[in-house]
């Protein structure tokens, strides 16, 4: 279960978790440059940032990969 057990997020990735659910496109997945983008727009995150905050929150479990592209694990309202 994600957010249970686990370190909490760091403000700055709960605020890219937070863009990234809000921009989720109609079909539920983005892939890796449109996630980065978000990130740039939404937290002003220059590519390397973007990049370490994406892989955090994969490593943390909010994020995973299917066939190339990105999608959240059950974010809901767990605000």
């Amino acid at each position: 279960m994600v957010g249970q057990g686990g370190s909490p997020l760091s403000p700055l990735a709960q605020d890219a978790l937070d863009a990234l659910a809000a921009a989720l496109p109609e079909e539920g997945e983005f892939t890796y440059e449109q996630a980065y983008t978000v990130l740039a727009e939404n937290e002003e995150l220059g590519r390397p940032a973007a990049e370490d905050i994406i892989e955090r929150l994969y490593n943390k479990g909010h994020l995973y990969e299917v066939e190339g592209k990105l999608r959240l694990t059950d974010y809901g309202s767990t605000q």
